[in-house]
């Protein structure tokens, strides 16, 4: 039994929610530092305000994905319940956030608001994955890339629109100028809207046929067989692995209180190295007093046994995603006071560079948007990982020349660096999923997806760590040093691609 290949508009409409929930996104990349500077945040403290972002996506990406493979409802099916939830919560988010009174709200409401957009988001990816067969994935994925690029750029060009039509873009000290506060007011409706169309307009496979289809493909992943004594060898293994780590994690962290280090690196030694060593020591002693048959210890030992493209491909994703996340909260205060010279968020002149920190992440959006169909085209004429290796050196050197911007001219700030830029970004939404995606059980496909959601959020949590403190000690200050961190670091994951193993098929690529 073989899936059904799917037409255009069919795969249009199966993508579209995407368009909405990256308007969300983008309007959270793009203005939550300019929120966050606003209420009071110094630029070294803004990296572990972000870090709720991340760690949020960490916890819940994957969760949704183990309960998405799970579900079945009979009108709404598998992913598509996840989809409608998620948007409801994001989009009261969104209404919500601009109004933030003080700093520690604003960081709350991140919390809140990335939780329901990655509740959304998650499935998304599965569903490509379940509803197209293998030669159009590539397609699938490029199509979620056309509408993150579209619905980006148009989110992030909203400020700049409404203060064109008269809406003000300044406001006292402490307050949200008008302009940021109706674009998070259209963005939450546009992210309700369009996903409701996929809802509506979309259908999945009955959890009878997906057993059929996964039955009639041959799949490179297997486990073996698992018995009381695997679970009590692999649980004493994960209990001796889960205390070293513990001892490596406390360790870090009492280096980082003795010698009075900046508290963001307790993000990384204490929330991630700690954490992971408690997450692996609690699997490891429930397999060895026979107590494996639950959802947590199902998902560290599949997350121990994924396949081997995926262990590949997240040298790929953790570079990849660290150079974003530098830009991400970077380039707002790298513009302002590198190219502009200001850091007085009351002044016209931060503000117009806060504006145009909008138009360049509007631009690779719109640059993404443009390139996602033809980066297909470039995968079947050469290689898929020689396609993603060209358009990570590409974005690694387009973000490393805002450095070298002297020239106040539209063109070099707002689109010279963000051509490069938005290659890899629609290099990053599509090409490693189409990578991996054949690589993996249907059975599994969410929690997987969600599982390499994780190579995407460490990135951001050792960024949200560590960037604050080099910018702190080692760069004055000065933001634009760690886009020159984020520039190197996307070039490094350029050249990981190149040993990707990928089982490529030319002949039934689209």
């Amino acid at each position: 039994m073989k899936k059904r290949s799917l037409g255009f508009w069919e795969i249009w409409n199966m993508s579209f929610g995407f368009l909405g929930i990256q308007m969300g996104f983008a309007l959270q990349n793009a203005n939550v530092s300019r929120i966050f500077q606003t209420l009071g945040a110094e630029i070294e403290d803004i990296p572990i305000l972000w870090v709720a972002a991340p760690l949020t996506g960490l916890i819940v990406q994957p969760v949704i994905g183990y309960f998405s493979d799970r579900t079945w409802h009979s009108k709404l099916g598998r992913r598509r319940p996840y989809f409608l939830v998620g948007a409801i919560l994001a989009s009261i988010s969104l209404f919500v956030m601009p109004n933030s009174p003080v700093l520690w709200f604003a960081a709350g409401m991140l919390w809140i608001m990335d939780a329901s957009i990655n509740v959304s988001m998650e499935p998304f990816r599965a569903f490509v994955g379940d509803n197209l067969p293998d030669h159009q994935r590539t397609k699938g994925f490029a199509m979620q890339s056309f509408f993150i690029g579209a619905g980006a750029y148009v989110a992030s060009k909203l400020p700049n629109i409404l203060t064109w039509m008269g809406v003000a873009n300044t406001a006292p000290e402490g307050v949200i100028p008008d302009s940021v506060k109706y674009s998070f007011y259209i963005g939450g409706v546009a992210f309700l809207v369009a996903v409701l169309w996929t809802v509506i307009r979309s259908k999945e496979y009955s959890p009878e046929e997906m057993k059929a289809f996964e039955e009639s493909e041959s799949e490179e992943y297997a486990v073996g067989t698992r018995d009381s004594e695997w679970y009590a060898s692999n649980g004493s293994s994960q209990l001796m692995r889960g205390v070293l780590v513990l001892i490596v994690g406390l360790a870090a962290t009492f280096a980082v209180y003795h010698y009075e280090l900046k508290k963001d690196l307790y993000v990384l030694t204490l929330g991630l190295i700690t954490m992971g060593g408690l997450a692996l020591s609690i699997s490891g002693l429930l397999q060895r007093n026979n107590s494996y048959k639950n959802g947590f210890v199902t998902i560290v030992n599949d997350f121990q046994s994924m396949p081997k493209v995926m262990k590949q491909l997240a040298w790929v994703q953790f570079f990849s995603w660290f150079s974003l996340f530098s830009m991400w909260i970077y380039t707002t205060g790298a513009v302002t006071a590198h190219i502009y010279g200001t850091s007085d968020t009351t002044s016209e002149l931060y503000n117009t560079g806060a504006n145009q920190v909008g138009e360049m992440f509007a631009n690779y959006n719109l640059v993404a948007a443009l390139v996602a169909f033809l980066l297909p085209v470039l995968a079947k004429r050469t290689s898929r990982k020689f396609t993603h290796f060209v358009a990570l050196v590409l974005g690694g050197f387009g973000l490393m020349s805002i450095y070298f911007i002297s020239n106040l001219t539209t063109f070099m700030i707002e689109w010279l660096p963000m051509i490069g830029v938005g290659i890899a970004w629609a290099s990053i939404l599509s090409v490693p999923y189409a990578m991996l995606s054949g690589a993996l059980p249907a059975s599994k496909m969410g929690y997987y997806m969600g599982v390499f959601n994780f190579f995407i959020v460490i990135p951001q949590l050792v960024a949200a760590s560590i960037l604050g403190f080099l910018v702190a000690q080692f760069f004055e200050g000065q933001a634009v040093y760690a886009l020159l961190v984020g520039g190197g670091s996307m070039i490094l994951a350029g050249l990981l691609t190149l040993i990707v193993d990928d089982k490529q098929n030319k002949t039934t690529n689209e």
